[in-house]
């Protein structure tokens, strides 16, 4: 996964003037998207490690996205 380019440089500029709440749908978005694509599953910690590293994005803001992505992985 390393290898391909998840995120182009258009959309990594778009994600960083994002507020949380647009942020939080977006990921959402786009994981539904890739997971219907690839039929995988979600790996949650390597998301929360490949999210902590876009810049903006520290700790206390990482942890409120993986609650809201958790929350809806369990409805």
């Amino acid at each position: 996964m390393a290898d391909r380019e998840i995120i182009d440089r258009e959309t990594y500029k778009k994600i960083k003037k994002m507020d949380r709440e647009t942020l939080t749908k977006f990921i959402l978005q786009y994981g539904d998207k890739l997971l219907g694509e690839q039929g995988k599953t979600i790996d949650l910690p390597a998301l929360e490690v490949e999210l902590s590293k876009i810049k903006g994005i520290g700790g206390k803001r990482l942890e409120e996205i993986m609650s809201v992505i958790e929350k809806f992985l369990e409805e």
